[in-house]
């Protein structure tokens, strides 16, 4: 299975043969940092929200219920879903979900194995920034056969935290902006550095990262010590012999990508967002923000 870390993964019931889970779109109270809290909206008490786990060929029903002051919806992001299960309900007739409504998105997983995400896709501009976005992954179905020992998925977001002067970090429940065009807070699976969970491997691990975005900004991801290849982009598997090895790659905004790498180096190495404001909590020093550790547990 994937570890999404400090994120849950979302449970299922199995009801006749469909894999039925339930999300709850609401506000949510998320600690980016010790003592550091901002008022968001995510699902099921998360930002992000719990990770959602499939295999190809399953069916699946998802209830999502709206706890939310407005309407919303759900878009299975890089899915392949009939037109009124996709979520958009200002030019399609799957349904705004009005407040204390739910609708069931029910369909069947004909795509491949790989990585997705699912967020909002009613009142856009606010909703994603508010945090309304997860991760969608559909496993391979003979996982005893790879040859992968360390699977993670890991959200990128980003929040314009209202209340604090520049270079300010102190303790409090704060507001977020979510029309704002600049941010001061960057995180990874919704916690700021140093208060990210490190990605833990053991020397000789074939170790897979999926990263994804669906907020505003673009960002270069970097990880130092090693050298990784691009192996899917989009859910989409790269064949062999066009896979680039890199040590940078650029997420943008409604894309993922899989990387994979050997663990041959021990140590604690970064693995962070390049751009230079991205790794700081409110232009505070030392490094914060988009950034994490990967550490050799031996």
């Amino acid at each position: 299975m994937v570890i999404t870390p400090d994120v849950p993964n979302l449970p299922f019931i199995m009801r006749k043969g469909v894999k039925c889970f339930e999300l709850v779109a609401e506000p949510v109270i998320r600690e980016l940092l010790p003592g550091l809290y901002i008022k968001g909206w995510g699902y099921n008490g998360s930002i992000p929200g719990p990770t959602i786990q499939v295999y190809p060929g399953d069916y699946v029903n998802i209830r999502v219920y709206n706890r939310l002051p407005e309407a919303t919806s759900v878009h299975w992001h890089g899915l392949d879903v009939p037109n009124v299960m996709d979520g958009v309900p200002d030019v399609q007739p799957s349904p705004a979900i009005q407040p204390n409504h739910y609708f069931d998105y029910h369909f069947k997983i004909i795509n491949p194995p790989g990585t997705h995400m699912y967020h909002t896709h009613h009142i856009a501009a606010k909703q994603e920034m508010m945090g309304l976005g997860g991760g969608f992954i559909i496993l391979e179905p003979d996982e005893h056969k790879s040859d992968i020992q360390r699977d993670y998925f890991i959200m990128l977001q980003e929040f314009h935290v209202k209340g604090l002067q520049p270079h300010e970090v102190k303790p409090g429940i704060y507001d977020i902006d979510p029309y704002a065009h600049t941010f001061n807070f960057f995180t990874m699976n919704g916690r700021s550095f140093p208060y990210t969970t490190p990605l833990h491997v053991k020397y000789g691990d074939n170790v897979r990262i999926r990263l994804g975005n669906i907020q505003e900004g673009a960002h270069p991801i970097h990880i130092h010590g090693h050298q990784y290849y691009v192996t899917a982009a989009d859910g989409n598997s790269i064949p062999v012999g066009n896979r680039l090895l890199k040590s940078t790659i650029l997420v943008a905004s409604g894309e993922t990508w899989d990387i994979e790498f050997k663990a041959n180096n021990p140590g604690i190495w970064p693995f962070h967002c390049h751009i230079p404001h991205h790794m700081s909590n409110n232009l505070t020093s030392p490094s914060g923000g988009m950034f994490t550790t990967i550490v050799y547990r031996d």
